[in-house]
Order: structure tokens, then C-alpha cells, then sequence
């Protein structure tokens, strides 16, 4: 059969729909085997879907719109697979074309809502359109951003006319403003219709500084689902949050001494990361009830350390698990981190990676974060909070010495576990920073 399916691939039995984000090709490109097609979004990942084999793909859903899991979102002639070299996308300022050869830019949508370029494009090569009429809105390549296509029609800048500045020549919704604004700013002059003078704004200058004042978009499916996370852990948990601080200095000195022997043998860098995991570890080793969880009336106790590291992405946080932190060594762990955060970044992490942890570490630090209160990742009792390092005055031993010191937070549940359990499990993880051999003798 020439003509093959592509459909929205099953994520998990919770996933039944998501948000068809972005076609990574056009409308028309010959595609090759297991080449990515789109961005997938749904309320727990991120994924691509790629093409099944080789040939010319007619696309049939828009970029944007919400689709089910096995719904049809293109077709692939494979009989195409020859006919021409793998897609790309086209050059700054070239015109996409269709399977006949037709610019896909005088197609008309039909998933255009009314009033948007597309539409008005469409009615403007209806019959009864000529140079009498009003003119309308600009024409859409199809590949622009909901965004860029809903300035086209605000402002009346064609997309195709702006020079694009995003990846591969795409045209952004920067660019747009941009080029309204450098419209805005030219004189007009409109038959049959007098200069309102410099008191009135023209209607695009209006339009362009609503557009330049404000963005509305709809949110992702994986940002809803967050927001509904956090609301429900604040709601339904008993949440505290205790604080301690700590010395980094004895951290910093063993990695600057093994750093170069660390990375010649395991390839890796040795980070901050990997001696929290393992002082977590021996934490939650001491105080259990840290490393147990609420199930309806019943309190399930873990005897296992599979340790959540949160991520930050363009699409929101994500926390992939680390597998038996109790187990496995350092360098195990930065390639297990590393590893995790380049999924979750590229947006190819899958549910198994984010699913099962006891507890979970975040560091606010990298973005300069000074103190916070982490909100706890249910159904787990407790979280981590790392912050920036930063030299201060410390009284040692009766003398005022300058050391790199953090603050840790720990946020968790009071229904679970009680105030000197959690002073308890911040302090054991603030003894094994400040001295890392307890790490090594267990102590």
C-alpha cells in the first residue's frame, strides 16, 4: 500500500491526548525513515513522533492543535521515496510548495479559524476579489508560529516579506514586532481616505503596540498539569519547610584535587549533585520515616533510593529519577544526571525516567537562588532545596573566617514527618558535605 498512516503515537495507559506542538517538516517534503515529523506535548512529556519510512507526506493536522492518541495526523507516499532529496527546511525567503507544485502559501487552511491570514487569504483568491477590494491580510506559509500568524493578522505584515532570524531561517514572533513596528513608523498613505493627522494613531500602530504590550497563549498541556501538581501538593499536604546552612568547603576541595583524574577515568565531570544524592542517601537511611509516603489511611514505607533531580527545559520542570543511588557509584550517578537531562532538554524523556522516586533534589542555585522553599513532589514526603554558593563571614573555632556556604531547605510533609525528623535528616545531610569521609564510612 503506497500511501502510510502516521499516527499520534501511545504514550502510557494515563496519556490520551496532547498538543501537536510543531511539524518538524513541510507540507510536500519527501521524508526519510525514522526521520523526526513533530513535537508532541502532552501533561507529562514532551516526545517526537518520526517517520515509519520513506516518501512524500501530506500533512493534515495543523501545528497547534489538540490530537488523540492513534489519531491520523498525515499520510506518507511511499511511492514518493525516491523522488526527491530528504526535506529541509526552506531558506530564508523561499516559498514552500505543495504535491502539484502549488505554493503551500496560496493553499488555504482549513484549520485557519475565521479572520486569520490564512482565512482572509483564501477569500482574497475567491472569485469577486480584485483590486477594488479592501486588501487583505498577508498570506501564511504554513509553517509560521501561532504566534507569528496571529500578528500576520493584527498587523498586516506579511510573513513571507520579514527576514526570519529563527533556526533555519523561521520567521519569529520578534521578527514581527519588528517589522510592524518599522511599518508603523513609514508614512501611509490610503486612497480615499484623509491623514488622521498626528493626533490619531493609525489602526496598525494600535494594533502593533497592543501586540508589543501584550502575548496571550494558551498553555501547554505538561505547564497545566504543573500548575495542578503544585496547587493539589500545597492543598492536600501539610507542608513545613526547615533550613540549615552548610560548608561547602571541604566539597570543593576534593573536587578541585580529583576533577582532572576523575574525568580521564569516567569521562565525566565530577559535580556538586552526585555528593547530595549520596548524602540524601545516607539521610534517608537514619531517618526513614523521610523516605515513606501516605496512600489513603496507610503510611507505605521505601527501602529503596531512587532519588528525583529536577530539570529545568523550555517546556517546564521536569524531575528524572536516579536508579539505586544507595548502589551505584559517583560517576554512575553524573552520567545517570547528565544522561537524564539532555532527555528531558531535548524533550525525548519518557514516562519510565520520571516515574518511581522517593525523593527529590532541586537546585535553585544554578540560577543564583539564594534561599527558597521548594514545594514537595507528591506522593513523596520531602524535598531538597540547594541554593547558590556564596563566600561569607563564619565564626569558626572563636575566628571570623571567610567560607563558600549554602543554604539548604528542606520542605515537607507534617502529616508524616515531625519537626526533629526533619531538623534531624537536614543536619545528618549538612554533616556529610561538611565532612564527605562520613559518606565513605558510613558514619
Amino acid at each position: 500500500m503506497p500511501n502510510l498512516e502516521v499516527k499520534i503515537p501511545p504514550m502510557g495507559e494515563s496519556i490520551i491526548s496532547g498538543v501537536l506542538a510543531k511539524w518538524h517538516v513541510n507540507n510536500g517534503d519527501v521524508v526519510q525513515k525514522d526521520q523526526p515529523l513533530f513535537e508532541l506535548e502532552t501533561d507529562k512529556i514532551t516526545s517526537e513522533g518520526t517517520a515509519e519510512a520513506a516518501g512524500r507526506i501530506t500533512l493534515s493536522v495543523e501545528a497547534g492543535a489538540e490530537v488523540k492518541i492513534g489519531q491520523v495526523v498525515a499520510t506518507i507516499d511511499t511511492a514518493a521515496a525516491g523522488a526527491a532529496t530528504p526535506s529541509s527546511r526552506p531558506a530564508p525567503g523561499a516559498t514552500a510548495t505543495g504535491q502539484d507544485g502549488t505554493p503551500t502559501s496560496a493553499l488555504p487552511n482549513p484549520y485557519a479559524p475565521p479572520g486569520t491570514a490564512q482565512a482572509a487569504s483564501a477569500i482574497a483568491k475567491s472569485p469577486g476579489a480584485g483590486a477594488g477590494q479592501p486588501t487583505p491580510a498577508p498570506k501564511s506559509l504554513g509553517t509560521e508560529s501561532p504566534a507569528v500568524r496571529r500578528l500576520a493578522a493584527e498587523t498586516g505584515v506579511d510573513p513571507a516579506k520579514v527576514s526570519g532570524t529563527g533556526k533555519a531561517g523561521r520567521v519569529t514572533k520578534g521578527d514581527m514586532l519588528a517589522a510592524a513596528e518599522s511599518k508603523s513608523a513609514a508614512p501611509t498613505i490610503v486612497a480615499g481616505v484623509a491623514d488622521p493627522g498626528p493626533g490619531s494613531p493609525s489602526p496598525a500602530t494600535t494594533a502593533s503596540s497592543r501586540a508589543q504590550r501584550q502575548t496571550r497563549r494558551k498553555m501547554s498541556p505538561l505547564r497545566q498539569k504543573i500548575a495542578q501538581r503544585l496547587v493539589a501538593a500545597q492543598q492536600e499536604a501539610a507542608m513545613l519547610t526547615t533550613f540549615n546552612e552548610v560548608d561547602m568547603s571541604h566539597v570543593m576541595v576534593l573536587r578541585a584535587k580529583y576533577q582532572d583524574d576523575f574525568v580521564k577515568r569516567h569521562g565525566i565531570k565530577l559535580g556538586f549533585m552526585s555528593f547530595f544524592l549520596k548524602a540524601a542517601v545516607h539521610a534517608l537511611r537514619e531517618v526513614p520515616a523521610v523516605n515513606a509516603q501516605i496512600d489513603g489511611d496507610s503510611i507505605v514505607e521505601n527501602h529503596f533510593y531512587d532519588i528525583g533531580v529536577a530539570v529545568s527545559t523550555d517546556r517546564g520542570l521536569m524531575v528524572p529519577v536516579i536508579r539505586d543511588c544507595d548502589t551505584i557509584g559517583m560517576a554512575d550517578m553524573e552520567k545517570q544526571i547528565a544522561t537524564a537531562a539532555t532527555k528531558a532538554r531535548d524533550g525525548k524523556i519518557t514516562l519510565a525516567d520520571l516515574e518511581g522516586g522517593v525523593f527529590t533534589i532541586t537546585n535553585g542555585g544554578i540560577f543564583g537562588s539564594m534561599l527558597s522553599t521548594p514545594i514537595i513532589n507528591p506522593p513523596q514526603s520531602a524535598i531538597l532545596g540547594m541554593h547558590a554558593i556564596n563566600e561569607r563571614p563564619v565564626a569558626v573555632n572563636g575566628q571570623v573566617v571567610i567560607r563558600p556556604m549554602m543554604y539548604l531547605a528542606l520542605s515537607y510533609d507534617h502529616r508524616l514527618v515531625d519537626g526533629k525528623q526533619a531538623v534531624t535528616f537536614l543536619v545528618r545531610v549538612k554533616q556529610a558535605i561538611e565532612d564527605p569521609t562520613r559518606l565513605v564510612l558510613g558514619i
